[in-house]
């Protein structure tokens, strides 16, 4: 099992930003300012959940982000690009470090992306192709 020490830094923060990045691309794909509030609360609770009871510790550690690794003012074309280059970047890093964990950490991703898509109003048209950018990033890596 792989663990945070078997990367460097900016691994961590590019596998982090990976997931943090999938639930803020589906929360930008379609804004409303109340769905906001409840994405990023389906996006924390998730994570809390994970940090708390996930089986896989590599998911545990992953989860315990402190930071989404956008700033403030990210458009959602800027989130867009950067959570595929993350995606894109964490693939290759787990399949030449724990390619054991690249199923459970594609999953994980996946898993958070439709938590915070289902967390207002059920499932939009946006959510949905913002669901299958983050999916192909992560297969065609």
């Amino acid at each position: 099992m792989a663990t945070k020490s078997d990367f460097t830094e900016q691994e961590w923060d590019t596998l982090q930003k990976g997931v943090t990045g999938a639930g803020l691309l589906v929360s930008v794909s379609d804004r409303g300012f109340f769905d906001t509030f409840k994405e990023a609360g389906a996006l924390a609770k998730h994570l809390a959940n994970a940090r708390e009871s996930h089986q896989s510790g590599f998911i545990h550690d992953l989860s315990s982000a402190h930071r989404t690794g956008f700033g403030l003012t990210a458009s959602p074309s800027e989130v867009e690009r950067e959570t595929v280059d993350a995606l894109h970047q964490s693939v290759e890093v787990l399949q030449a470090k724990a390619p054991d964990e690249l199923e459970e950490y594609k999953s994980f991703v996946l898993d958070v992306a439709e938590s915070v898509a289902e967390a207002a109003k059920g499932v939009g048209a946006g959510e949905t192709d913002a669901i299958e950018k983050l999916r192909t990033a992560l297969d065609g890596a």
